[in-house]
Parts: C-alpha cells; structure tokens; sequence
C-alpha cells in the first residue's frame, strides 16, 4: 500500500512537471499575415450573399432587410379625400365668389365624417359638410374651407355662403395620389425603419419577407471562467466576452444563439463546437486560440471538417492571436480571450460577414482628425489599434490614448475611437496629427473633461452633473498626467493630491499662469496589509514601512509612476527600493486587492478602499484631493456646474459617506 501510495505521488509529480514543460513549450501560429491578406483568404471561402426570405409581422419588421420588391397592393389613399374642413362642392358653382358678392349654395342632410361612405350626391347648387380625411362625394370636385364660408339659415333649410372660389381639386388628395395600386412600394435591399413600416401599414400589409437574419453561436472558452451571478472563486473571472459578443452579433444584424461557456477540455469543446455548427449558420468562440498552455481551440477547429483552418495569426494589436476557419461552408470565428482583442477583431473580420448575410450594405465608417497628446510607443510587425478618448483642446481635437490594455472589459466601452499605428513605426510623437476611426455613435465631446488622479468620491461630484443633464468624462492618468493636460488646455478639471517636495503642502505648488486651485476634500493615506498578519499589527504606519522593507519575504505592491501616491511612496521609502517595488498598478484598488488575494502584502492606499477590501490600515498623512481648473474653462455651463457641485450639502454629505472629509468653501 505504501508503494502504491509512493507511486501516485510520483506519477503526479510528473504530471505536474509535464504541464509545467508543456505550458512553457509555446506551439507557434499557423502563418502570421496582415489584416488584409486574412481578409481576403476568409472572403475566398465564404458565400456572402444574403440569406433567403421569410415572412415576420410588420411589428418584427423594423430594421430588417427586405427579400423582394413590394408591390402596392392597393392605392393610399384608397378614395378622393378632403384635405380639410369644410364642404365638399362643385367648383363651378363657386367661380366669382367673393366677400361682397358670396355664392350661396344648400346643404345636403349629411355629414361626412371619417370612416363615413356618403349617401348623397352634391347636385348643382348644393354642398356636403365634410371632415378632413372623409370621403369626398359622388358631384363634388373641390373643398373649400369652412373658414371661407358663413352658415345661413334659409326657409328651405340651412346653406351657405361661399366667399372665397375655388378650382377643380383643390383640397382633395385623389385616390392613388399617394401610393398608386401595383407600383413598386419598396425595393428589395431596402432596411425598414419607422418611414417604411408607415408605407407598409398604409397598404395594409400585415406582414413582409425580410432577409433572415443569420444565426451566430456564441461559445466561450477557459476554465477560469463563470457565468454572472455565480460566486467568484479564486483565479475565476466572469464570461463577460459571451454577453459582450451576442450584444455585438445583434448590433450587426445577426440573431445570437448563446451556447455557454466551456471548460479547456477537448472533448466537451470539441463536441459544443459540433452542435453548435449544426444549429447556426457561423460560429463565434472567443478564447483558446493563442499558442500557450491550455489554448486548444484552434486545434479542435481543424478537426471539424474541410476546408479547415484558413487563418492563424494576424499582424495586429490587439488580436494577433485570432483564427478564422470554414467548415462545410459556415464560417468560424476564433477571437482573443481578452475583451478588448475580442470585440475589435469581432467588429474587423466577423461584423461584415453577418451584415452581409443579413443583407445589410457595409457600414461607413467615420473618420476625425485629432492630435495624440502623449509618446505612444508601438511594436514593429505589427499594425496596432489605439483606443483613444476624444476631449476638445485648445487647437481642436486631442485623442487621449486609453491607459488600460486588451484585458479590460471597459477600454472599448470607455472610448470614442481608435487610432492606426502602422506595422513599420515603433513609436508616436507626442503632438502627432493622427486620423481617428469613430466607434458606434461617438464624436460628440462631453460638456467636462475631467483628467488626471480618480477618487471614488469624484463619481459622487459628476453623478450629480449627471442628474442635472451634463456628461462627462474622465480620464484616470495620475495627477502628473494631470497636470500636464491641464498646463496643454486638454482638460477642463484635473483632480491632483501631489505633496510640495520642498515641504509637506498639498497641490498649492502647481498652480501656474491660467490655473487655479480649487479645493476638494482630504482623504486619509495608509499603509494597508491583511488584518491579522502579526508583522505589522500594532505598529505605527512608519514602523510597519521600515519592517517591511527590512524583510526580504515581505512583498509590497506600488503604485505606477505618476501617481500622488507614488510620490509618497518614494518619499517614505527614502531610496529604499522593497521586494515587489516593480509591480507598479495604477489604482489603489489593484492594491487592495493584490494584498486580499496574497499576491502582496502591504501597500500604501486610501482607508475608505482598504475597508472596502476588508483590509487592515495604519494611518500615514491625510492628503488633499483637490482641482485644477483651467481658468479660460471657467465660463463653461459644465465647469460652473460641477463648482457648485462642490458646495452642494447632498455632494457633500455623500462625500463624508465615503470616508473623506470635504474642504470648507
């Protein structure tokens, strides 16, 4: 029994050892090309005709691609209407009618509602009371306005005075003036909207034949992952790619079908990816497909069948790793794992196939021209999209680049547009003229631009500008990164906590010509480490930093160059540079949560963040979290919103909610 025993452990080990080997192995993509070349090759082996026709109700119709021609089928309006008020009578007994000399004509015993047949005919000399939109009468040719007429009594009953002539179909829309029967209503490829459901329903159509709207499975692959509303576990994220996938499928014109998300196994993947083949007409998987340990959707997809494989590996950041296959002629997507490679590769290689398979045309895509204010640096090889945020600056429009990478769920959502890099330039100048491509609706700029170091109790600020109608942006680069927007004219409000370093004043050093300090609130500043750990409970926040940094097992985590705290961080340590010093993240929360999960065991951060965590916290200094604000912004209805923001009692009340303390004003 014990040898057995020694036995498993062996055979474990190197199992262990065996992954660890294959992790480090990394299997290289079929061929890199660019993204023209891909483009091409998919093109080669797909039918990107539209799909054939069905009949949905008109209330499904709207945004749907009509199959055929539509043939009016009968004519709108379907009688000769009365445009207005008044009374239907012969033109002829009006000629010459005049306020001194009115022609006088008897009214017939009906009225002509809508919806009313007429039972009477308007005889020489007679007129018909009419509504607008009723029938116009047998005898009748015109209308003339009840405001051009004046009731009579008469001993034959009552009549009219007509005072103003009128011609032959004047104020009658004739039957077919509008639609005429078995003329072509609309053309085939026509997208209905709300004008094409109104012609639709004037003909009387219940129904129409739209181009059916591809299906696209949607999959998702990684043993990290969960669906939302599942508890997170250690090393677990959220399958945010499915949600965010199926939402884009159905902006291009597809119908979604969601098959859930997969363990890296290759029998279950391999067997999902089957069915779902079987029940689409494309397939969309996002994760897997890279050349690491675990990626393994690329190799089950060249088992499904002929032709396979068609690309792998594309010159292009983000979304090199991105897979594109065919199947039994239905096309396969394999995007990147992470989000932000994912819906760009999505929206450059699989948006145009569904549009085109739902008859949709290409969409135009619109363009601005802007400034990049800051250095980007780029890799040689491969052609690389900049997320940028657009803000109004000074000489026209400044494009932001977005600080956060591939990984982060929100870098696409919180930006307006993107920029190219080209594949041979390695970096971009800070003041380089650059064209930027607009995503979705962007290309307005927000009423504030708020840039520099973020504070949860900042969102209280713009929440309330918010409810009062303005929109804003901000734009977390650090109070540094802050500053500078500010001293450029990039901004209109740049949050800064940076300490004088020629003394221990907050933020009064950085006021220069055109800027002016605005006061905020004071927040406290610690040092944060897990309740309990012996090292450093009781100890004074200084006392805890030297025995940290005495203790080459004790790992900090810092924060990224730039950043107030950073500042402190450097002036506390006095040159000292701890276990950990290099891994540099840009919140405090990355902080926090680097010391919840043991990846670190102290920092330095804000308390109202650290109990957020559950953390435990030394006070250090309070700081200030105050404003620069461009004085030639002032003016702004935005800027002198959010100033008085500031003063608000309900801001200021929600601000002490959050654990800070505001400035008196």
């Amino acid at each position: 029994m014990n040898d057995d025993r020694k036995y498993l452990r062996v055979a474990r080990a190197s199992d262990l050892l065996d992954a660890v080997r294959r992790a480090a192995r990394q299997e290289q993509f079929l061929e890199v090309v660019s993204a023209e070349e891909a483009r091409a090759r998919f093109a080669r082996h797909l039918d990107l005709t539209p799909l054939p026709g069905e009949s949905v109700p008109l209330a499904a119709a709207l945004g749907r691609v009509l199959a055929g021609d539509v043939l009016a089928p009968t004519d709108v309006p379907p009688f000769d209407r009365a445009g207005v008020d008044g009374f239907a009578v012969r033109a002829s007994d009006s000629v010459g009618a005049t306020d001194a000399a009115p022609r006088r004509l008897a009214l017939n015993a009906e009225v002509l509602v809508c919806g009313r047949a007429p039972t009477l005919a308007v005889d020489r000399g007679m007129a018909t009371a009419i509504a607008t939109g009723g029938v116009v009468p047998r005898g009748a040719d015109a209308v003339v306005m009840i405001e051009h007429t004046e009731l009579i009594e008469t001993a034959q009953g009552p009549a009219i005075d007509v005072r103003r002539a009128v011609a032959p179909g004047q104020f009658v829309s004739h039957a077919g003036s509008d639609i005429a029967r078995g003329e072509t209503l609309l053309r085939r490829g026509t997208t209905i909207g709300s004008r094409e459901i109104g012609m639709l329903a004037a003909c009387g159509l219940a129904a129409v034949d739209v181009v059916r709207r591809p299906k696209v499975a949607v999959l998702s692959t990684g043993d990290e992952l969960l669906q939302p509303g599942e508890d997170l576990r250690p090393g677990s994220v959220y399958d945010s790619n499915g949600a965010i996938l199926a939402a884009a499928i159905a902006e291009a014109g597809g119908e979604p079908v969601p098959f859930g998300a997969f363990p890296d196994d290759d029998a279950a993947l391999e067997a999902a990816l089957r069915r779902a083949l079987a029940a689409s007409d494309m397939v969309v998987l996002s994760g897997g497909t890279s050349k690491g340990a675990g990626d393994i959707s690329h190799r089950i997809v060249s088992r499904l069948g002929a032709p396979g494989v068609i690309v792998h590996g594309v010159a292009l950041k983000p979304g090199k790793p991105l897979c594109l296959a065919v199947v039994k002629e239905k096309p396969i997507a394999v995007l990147p794992g992470f989000p932000t490679s994912a819906i760009f590769t999505f929206h450059a290689f699989v948006a145009p196939v569904i549009r085109a398979r739902a008859g949709l045309k290409s969409e135009a895509v619109p363009t601005v021209e802007a400034t990049v204010p800051v250095r980007v640096a780029s890799e040689l090889g491969r052609k690389e999209f900049v997320l940028v945020a657009l803000v109004a600056g000074e000489g026209g429009l400044v494009a932001f680049p977005s600080p956060k990478g591939s990984g982060a769920v929100t870098s696409f959502a919180q930006s307006d547009g993107f920029i190219e890099v080209d594949a041979l330039t390695t970096v971009v100048d800070a003041g380089t003229p650059a064209t930027v491509t607009l995503i979705g609706q962007a290309g307005s700029v927000p009423d504030l631009v708020v840039t520099g170091s973020h504070d949860v109790a900042l969102d209280a600020v713009l929440g309330h500008l918010a409810g009062r109608g303005f929109s804003a942006r901000t734009i977390a680069i650090g109070s540094l990164g802050g500053v500078a927007a500010a001293r450029r004219g990039e901004c209109d409000i740049a949050p800064v906590h940076l300490v004088d370093p020629d003394g221990d004043t907050y933020n009064m050093h950085l006021v220069t010509p055109g800027l002016t300090l605005v006061r905020g609130w004071q927040r406290m500043q610690g040092f944060v480490y897990r309740s309990g750990d012996r090292r450093f409970e009781g100890r004074t926040a200084q006392a805890a930093i030297a025995a940290a940094a005495a203790d080459p097992a004790c790992i900090m985590v810092n924060r990224n160059s730039g950043a107030g705290t950073r500042i402190l961080i450097d002036k506390l340590l006095d040159g000292a540079r701890p276990a950990g010093y290099g891994n540099q993240p840009r919140s405090h929360n990355a902080v926090a949560a680097a010391i919840a999960q043991g990846r670190a065991d102290w920092g330095v951060a804000i308390e109202p963040v650290a109990r957020l965590y559950g953390l435990g916290f030394l006070p250090l200094s309070p700081e200030s979290y105050d404003f620069l604000l461009v004085e030639s912004r002032r003016a702004r209805a935005a800027v002198q919103a959010f100033l008085a923001a500031l003063k608000d009692p309900a801001v200021r009340e929600s601000i002490r909610g959050l654990g800070m303390q505001p400035h008196e004003t």
